[in-house]
């Protein structure tokens, strides 16, 4: 298993989330809580399509879930299942990161 470096854990907003896109193309978004990092695939199960409607713009208008701009689906910060729109109890796909030393690291197989 290798990591890849992301960011510093401070260079996270501790409400917003913030996208990334890997030199393979994978784009991820990750969500500071604390001093954990939750990643997930930034891609909608409905549509395989990515979620924000503009950059680092990925929660609805009252922050409390992740939107998917192109159909309106709600997912859920935490674990990632929909909770409202078209793809109920799907989920978005979990990425492990790991925090060592103030930096954030995604692990690949």
């Amino acid at each position: 298993m290798s990591e890849i470096y992301l960011c510093r854990i401070d260079e996270l907003d501790p409400v917003e989330g913030r996208g990334f896109e890997l030199d393979d193309g994978t784009a991820l978004l990750l969500f500071r809580r604390g001093e954990r990092v939750l990643a997930w695939k930034n891609s909608c199960p409905h549509r395989g399509i990515r979620l924000e409607w503009q950059p680092n713009q990925f929660l609805d208008y009252e922050k409390q879930f992740i939107q998917c701009a192109t159909h309106g689906a709600l997912f859920g910060i935490e674990d990632g299942v929909c909770v409202a729109g078209p793809c109920p109890g799907e989920e978005l796909e979990p990425l492990t990161c790991s925090v060592r030393e103030g930096e954030v690291y995604l692990s690949r197989d």
